[in-house]
């Protein structure tokens, strides 16, 4: 993708470069005195200033430092340099064999102190029993069949390796928050047979000091469409499941804006989770005892 100047992102804004030079200018600085305080090059100053090509958040960041401005006014700055970064970019894919992107994930958690995952259709995958996330990854497996990544091994390793990322949540110093919607406890993705242990697993998980775990009742009236789900790693990055991938972006907007919508969330749901847990355990139960029969 060729590089284009960075359009000014909100409709009669003024651009980021012409906002810089301007502070340049009534800071009576040169372009070389700038850079020099910036630790970048004057040729580097005028590219910025002149919106040629892509701007680096941490370059604007570093050059509104060296203006001396307040907090405010860098952050402004820098989140404009963030809305005019080419999206396609921002929204980076995962590596699409099942394996590597839970290995992905794990890398990325291992760095992680505070994680906040909403799930509306399947069960967290840090809460998943490893029948439920076989039955889960080997159905994504056969949408993907034609592509070598997602062989039945990659299955097998993607589920052992997602079993391994459970090893984060026995660390007390890190905290948990998990919200998913009822619609995960009645979801037929695998055996009742395996919905019973997963229901435990989740009831278990649940207990533990610096777990929370929150589940939105079917009746309840959503205040925002739940579309798909999402995960936020500290305030870092965001990270939203796909088909065949997981789109991850690290620009501040994307956090903060989906940081409102996971408050919004909690709001809608309870952590008062075992009378429902105990509802769907019993629904289970006597399927589990009908497969049985007819076994």
């Amino acid at each position: 993708m060729s590089a284009s100047p960075t359009p000014p992102d909100v409709p009669g804004e003024v651009s980021l470069g012409a906002s810089l030079a301007r502070l340049r200018r009534e800071a009576g600085l040169t372009g070389k005195e700038l850079g020099r305080r910036a630790g970048m090059s004057q040729a580097k100053v005028s590219r910025i200033e002149t919106g040629v090509g892509s701007v680096d958040p941490k370059d604007v960041s570093a050059l509104a430092g060296a203006l001396g401005l307040s907090e405010d006014e860098q952050l402004h700055l820098t989140e404009q340099a963030e809305r005019g970064r080419d999206q396609v970019t921002d929204w980076r894919p995962t590596r699409l064999g099942a394996a590597d992107r839970q290995r992905d994930f794990a890398q990325l958690e291992a760095a992680t102190r505070e994680f906040r995952v909403y799930q509306p259709a399947v069960v967290v995958g840090l809460l998943q029993t490893s029948e439920y996330a076989r039955s889960v990854l080997s159905q994504f497996q056969a949408l993907t069949s034609a592509k070598i990544a997602d062989s039945p091994v990659d299955v097998s390793e993607a589920v052992s390796a997602r079993v391994r990322r459970h090893q984060v949540l026995a660390d007390k110093n890190r905290h948990f928050t998990f919200i998913m919607s009822e619609a995960v406890l009645s979801n037929r993705l695998c055996r009742p047979a395996d919905m019973l242990a997963q229901i435990e697993r989740i009831r278990e998980v649940a207990a533990e000091s610096n777990v929370t775990v929150s589940i939105v009742p079917a009746d309840a009236r959503w205040k925002i469409p739940p579309y798909h789900g999402f995960e936020m790693l500290d305030d870092r990055c965001v990270l939203i499941d796909l088909i065949n991938t997981t789109l991850i972006s690290r620009v501040r907007a994307d956090i903060r804006l989906y940081g409102e919508v996971f408050a919004t969330l909690e709001e809608l749901g309870t952590t008062d989770i075992g009378p429902l847990l105990d509802q769907y355990y019993d629904f289970y139960l006597e399927e589990s005892g009908r497969d049985h029969g007819r076994g």
